[in-house]
């Protein structure tokens, strides 16, 4: 009970300060224009219960230099522990369809982490895998979040170390390079065709490959049956609720969990969430315009270092995009780039200078015709977030892909507004527009517990859809608070403790912080 008491005042003490630099992590809270400071939204009308620990547990062994040497991530704080197992999951709970899938999952903690604390479970929907999420988040350099509680990530079906989904054969390989390349170096299927009837043909290519290699399963990839893979871990645990932090478009599986079991979420955490509900379009521009903010503020950390790019890396940076458009760099396309570069605008990173200058020394170097770093950090960036199962679980996710005649009338719009990401951001989505219509996930349709939002000022992975993700829960009767990060990167809880200080104070005492705090970037 201390654990708890102690957490709640450093809650408090945080959350009475003011935004600016500080040697320890601020929570500002906003004034209302009268000048008064709105009421935290947990202490009415009362707290949440205390987490339940689990009275079973998985089979667990220790994984730690093995899941940081094949991520490629520093060994983090002393003592850290890295946990696997796996969970079968039925392929559909109904019984409708017969087998199962095998989910891996990783635990997290701390010599200090306490033995009778709940753990936290985190899904990151289908940006990159959950364990390689977690794994990050704990080799990072913060650690607040883990001292308090455990941590356990569950990959979705098809992703990272669940069961992988190979869609080609050796035959007909799956065209994955292509892909990538959003078609920049593959002939058009028809005379006169241009890039979109180019990348409009992979999906479908690669749709047809995958929907052969899953079938008759190919529809239960969706939120809704990645939700039922959650509640399979709580069955296992043998509790009644658990604690659910999502990331990104984890919101997907976290909405779908809360409208098939609101009452099994005892905490709800959604830390920098894509938008929520949303069309194709509306929720590729959010991530598109997240990615142009973050690499603004890539741009000033950079210039105020001196770095390689020169006086102004965002006008480099363009100049570097225009150039790969143009088949300049070699093997190398525009849409690779930008991966490379999306990877490294929201990865975790402890020493953001040593990070921004060696970014900058691989895009400069690239620029000087020397590409072969660039292309190792692509190479990177793709295993994690562009494997087989991540382009399904993508397709499944989505909602009303556009045409392609819409396609070439937002890669002229967005190339005006986002010149960076836009015109590859638009041309992306006809990857998944023959992907065959998986049913919406249900809306919650009833309260759950009280949510805490994180909302990231420049999240180049999920955009700004913390409101919109907030609004669908606050709809149905939900209590809300939302806190602001001021910072670049995702998901904020990798690179802000202050965040984390947030976060862990919620779980321990199902208290939500002021509704309109903000954390120092």
């Amino acid at each position: 009970m201390r654990r708890v008491g102690l957490a709640a005042l450093v809650i408090a003490v945080c959350c009475a300060c003011g935004a600016g630099p500080s040697v320890r992590p601020d929570v500002a809270v906003v004034e209302h224009r009268d000048g008064t400071t709105p009421e935290p939204s947990g202490t009415v009308p009362g707290t949440e219960p205390e987490l339940p620990v689990p009275v079973r547990d998985l089979d667990w062994r220790d994984c730690t230099a093995s899941t940081l040497g094949t991520l490629g991530l520093p060994p983090g704080p002393p003592g850290l522990v890295l946990e696997c197992s796996e969970l079968a999951a039925p392929i559909d709970p109904s019984g409708s369809m017969p087998g199962s899938f095998a989910l891996g999952a990783l635990r997290a903690r701390l010599p200090q982490t306490p033995d009778d604390a709940a753990p936290l479970v985190l899904t990151s929907g289908s940006d990159r895998s959950s364990t390689g999420t977690l794994a990050a988040l704990a080799a990072g350099p913060v650690g607040t979040l883990l001292s308090s509680r455990p941590l356990v990530a569950v990959d979705r079906r098809g992703i990272g170390t669940s069961t992988p989904i190979d869609c080609g054969d050796p035959r007909t390989p799956m065209p994955r390079q292509a892909m990538l390349d959003l078609g920049q170096f593959t002939p058009p299927p028809i005379d006169d065709g241009d890039a979109v009837d180019t990348v409009h043909a992979l999906g479908r290519d690669a749709t047809t490959l995958c929907t052969d290699f899953l079938q008759p399963h190919e529809l239960a990839f969706d939120p809704s049956h990645s939700a039922d893979d959650l509640d399979q871990l709580r069955r296992a645990w043998g509790v009644d609720r658990i604690g659910l932090l999502a990331t990104g478009s984890g919101v997907e599986v976290a909405a779908a969990y809360a409208a098939a079991h609101p009452d099994a979420i005892g905490r709800l955490v959604l830390d920098s969430p894509s938008v929520l509900g949303a069309d194709a379009a509306t929720a590729t521009e959010a991530v598109v315009r997240g990615r142009e903010a973050a690499l603004a503020a890539f741009a000033r950390q950079c210039a105020a270092l001196e770095c390689a790019l020169g006086p102004d890396p965002a006008a480099a940076v363009a100049d570097l995009t225009d150039r790969a458009r143009r088949g300049e760099l070699g093997p190398i396309s525009a849409n690779a780039l930008l991966v490379a570069l999306t990877d490294q605008l929201g990865s975790p990173r402890g020493d953001i200078s040593a990070q921004v200058r060696a970014f900058a020394d691989v895009l400069a170097a690239a620029g000087r015709g020397d590409t072969a770093a660039l292309q190792q950090r692509i190479d990177a960036a793709a295993a994690a977030t562009l494997a087989d199962g991540q382009f399904v679980a993508r397709c499944s996710d989505g909602r009303q892909w556009p045409t392609p005649g819409r396609v070439r009338e937002l890669m002229t719009q967005w190339g005006e507004r986002y010149p960076v990401f836009g015109p590859e951001g638009a041309l992306s989505m006809l990857l998944c527009a023959s992907w065959p219509t998986t049913p919406p996930a249900p809306a919650p349709s009833a309260a759950t517990s009280a949510t805490l939002t994180i909302a990231g000022a420049a999240d180049p992975v999920a955009g700004d859809g913390a409101s919109a993700a907030a609004g669908v829960l606050a709809a149905v009767g939900t209590r809300t608070a939302t806190v602001a990060w001021l910072g670049s990167g995702h998901p904020a809880l990798a690179h802000s403790d202050c965040v984390q200080l947030a976060v862990s104070g919620y779980a321990d005492t199902g208290v939500l912080p002021p509704d309109g705090g903000a954390c120092p970037g």
